[in-house]
C-alpha cells in the first residue's frame, strides 16, 4: 500500500488537503491524525470495516477499545445516551483538550469500536487540523495511538512514518504533539466517577469539577488475562522499547545512585536532567528536569524510542512522584516496564 502524505500548515490555506483526508476517512480508509496528545490512527468510527483496518495495521488486540474523536460537545448526543450533566461540565472546562469521557453508547457505534462494551470513550482533540478534518468528514474518528501495538506512542510525524508507512492510506503531518501523553480517561457511567487512565488533565483538576473520583486499580498494576478493559491502555503492556525496563521510583538522588551501581555499556538510562552526568559508560537519555513534569511528558515517548536506535539490552528509568502530571508519566513508565518497579521510598 502506498501511504499518502498530507503536509498541512494552515486550515485556511490547505483546505483542499483537509478535504482530501476527510474523503479518505468517509470512504473507509485509515489516516494518521495529529492531536495535542499523541498521533492517532484514525478511521470512520461508524464504519466497522474501516475500524477493523486500524486493528490490522497496528496488530492491536480486539478486546482493546478505541476512543471516538468528535468536533465538540454537541456531538455527544449523536453517539451517547443517558448523558449526565457532569459530562457537559467536563467538556466545557477541558474540551477541546486531553480528556476522554466514558459514557453509555448509542447503537450507532459499532461493537468493534467499544470491544463489545456498552460504553464508549469520547473526546474532542485540541488540534486545529484534526478538528477541521472531523468537521469536514462529518463522522467521528475512532483512533488509538498511531504506533505498532506495544511500542511507544507516536508524538511526531517521523515516529508515525516509521511505524505506519505502507500500512495505512495516509498520514497528516501536523508537527510535534504538545502534551506528549495520551488523554486522561474518566468513566462517568459509575458513581463516583472513576479514573481509568491518567493523562494531561490531572486528577486534581478533575476533582475540581467532579468532587470525589476514584482511581482504577489498573492504573497501578497489570490487569490479568481474564479482566475486561473499559478503556484503551489498561490491559496490555504498552509504550515499550525493545529492551526491558526497570522503573526506579522514590527520592531522585537515591534512584540515581541505585541505577549507577548497576550500569554497564549495554545499559540504557532514562534520567532526570540533574543526574545525566552520573552514568558514564551507559547510554543515558535525559528527559527533563525532576521538577518539570510538562517537559518530561513531552519527551517521554520520543526518549523511549531513542533506545531502539542503540544496542542497549536493559533500561533503567527514573520515575517522578505520582502527583499531578507525574501520575500519568509514572503510569506510562510502569506500563512500559510491565510494572517491573523498584520503589526506594524517600530514605
Amino acid at each position: 500500500m502506498e501511504t499518502r502524505i498530507f503536509r498541512i500548515n494552515s486550515v485556511r490555506e490547505d483546505a483542499g488537503q483537509i478535504a482530501a483526508a476527510a474523503k479518505i476517512l468517509r470512504c473507509g480508509g485509515v489516516v494518521a491524525i495529529p492531536t495535542e496528545t499523541v498521533y492517532g490512527l484514525g478511521a470512520n468510527g461508524l464504519d466497522a470495516e474501516a475500524v477493523k483496518k486500524i486493528f490490522e495495521a497496528k496488530g492491536r488486540p480486539s478486546d482493546n477499545p478505541l476512543i471516538l474523536h468528535v468536533a465538540d460537545e454537541k456531538w455527544l448526543t449523536r453517539f451517547c445516551e443517558d448523558i449526565p450533566e457532569e459530562a457537559f461540565e467536563l467538556a466545557e472546562r477541558f474540551w477541546p483538550g486531553p480528556l476522554t469521557i466514558v459514557l453509555k453508547r448509542r447503537a450507532v457505534v459499532p461493537d468493534i469500536v467499544t470491544a463489545g462494551l456498552k460504553t464508549v470513550g469520547v473526546r474532542c482533540p485540541k488540534h486545529e487540523i484534526t478538528n477541521a478534518v472531523i468537521r469536514t468528514a462529518d463522522v467521528p474518528i475512532a483512533a488509538p495511538s498511531a504506533n505498532l501495538s506495544g511500542k511507544p506512542s507516536t508524538t511526531s510525524f517521523v515516529h508515525v512514518f516509521r511505524d505506519m508507512n505502507g500500512r495505512i492510506d495516509a498520514i497528516i503531518d501536523g508537527g510535534e504533539c504538545e502534551v506528549g501523553l495520551e488523554s486522561t480517561i474518566v468513566d462517568l457511567t459509575v458513581n463516583p466517577p472513576r479514573l481509568l487512565r491518567p493523562g494531561g488533565v490531572t486528577v486534581e483538576e478533575l476533582r475540581g469539577v467532579l468532587g470525589e473520583i476514584q482511581i482504577d486499580e489498573a492504573v497501578q498494576r497489570l490487569m490479568s488475562e481474564g479482566e475486561t478493559a473499559k478503556a484503551p491502555g489498561m490491559k496490555y503492556r504498552h509504550y515499550a522499547p525493545k529492551a526491558p525496563i526497570v522503573v526506579v521510583s522514590g527520592d531522585p538522588e537515591l534512584s540515581a545512585k541505585y541505577i549507577k551501581r548497576r550500569i554497564s555499556e549495554k545499559t540504557g538510562v532514562l534520567c532526570f536532567d540533574e543526574f545525566a552526568g552520573m552514568f558514564g559508560g551507559a547510554v543515558a537519555i535525559p528527559f527533563g528536569s525532576f521538577e518539570d513534569l510538562k517537559i518530561q511528558a513531552e519527551r517521554l515517548f520520543d526518549s523511549l524510542r531513542c533506545f531502539d536506535d542503540t544496542d542497549v539490552t536493559e533500561i533503567y528509568a527514573q520515575c517522578p512522584p505520582e502527583e499531578g502530571l507525574g501520575l500519568a508519566i509514572a503510569n506510562r513508565l510502569k506500563k512500559a516496564a510491565g510494572f517491573n518497579v523498584v520503589d526506594l521510598g524517600s530514605e
